[in-house]
């Protein structure tokens, strides 16, 4: 009654037709690919399922989609977690297990090795689609001054994204952008393009709030 009162609509995909849901059936399909190689043949216990399961669904939920605004001093992007829980998700850092045999790990270190090896998949994998989908946008994003990035960092912990606002660009002898000065919360620093995924700006008809 609630959702009726403020209006709200639901619009659901054909039984059977996953494709139909396009980028956030891509998500999950991306998902179970990477836990599938993660855990390969290996027998995990019901408890340790139920726990990795749960840290992998943080990770999904922990990804940037839009900026929130265009406030230069603002470095939280929009994520899944907004809406469920109404603010960005916190874990606590563990030790890194991925190179540790495997036969020497515990059934909680063996879970975390499990979820650091899902993590650097499949965050490599979806930092590397939101590059790539910038043609898909409408119009296309520009590189100017105070656009909300994602750095390319591959010490993160699962969960953390290292979030920054672009204050200088910085042309070529061609005119072309291809290194930018931005603003992060530990300071200021300079990247090259293929370092970072820019951020839209969430418009009413932005494809990407309803997708991924």
């Amino acid at each position: 009654m609630e959702c009726a009162d403020e209006g709200m609509q639901w619009k659901f995909i054909l039984p059977g037709a996953p494709h139909f849901g396009g980028l956030w059936e891509a998500a999950v399909r991306s998902a179970k690919t990477h836990l599938l190689k993660v855990l390969g043949n290996s027998t995990v216990s019901y408890e340790d399922m139920t726990t990795l399961l749960t840290q992998v669904e943080s990770c999904l939920n922990s990804r940037p989609l839009n900026q929130m605004s265009d406030d230069p001093e603002d470095l939280e992007p929009l994520t899944p977690s907004h809406f469920l829980v109404g603010s960005a998700l916190q874990s606590i850092p563990s030790a890194d297990y991925t190179h540790t045999n495997y036969e020497r790990l515990n059934m909680w270190e063996a879970a975390q090795e499990g979820l650091q090896n899902f993590w650097r998949r499949w965050r490599t994998e979806y930092l590397n689609q939101l590059q790539g989908r910038g043609k898909w946008w409408k119009p296309p994003v520009e590189i100017t001054q105070g656009s909300l990035v994602v750095i390319r960092d591959d010490n993160l912990p699962p969960t953390r994204w290292r979030i920054a606002r672009i204050i200088e660009t910085h042309l070529g002898r061609d005119g072309v952008v291809r290194v930018v000065t931005f603003r992060t919360a530990n300071g200021i620093v300079n990247r090259p393009l293929d370092k970072i995924c820019i951020l839209p700006m969430a418009t009413e008809d932005d494809e990407l709030n309803q997708s991924y």
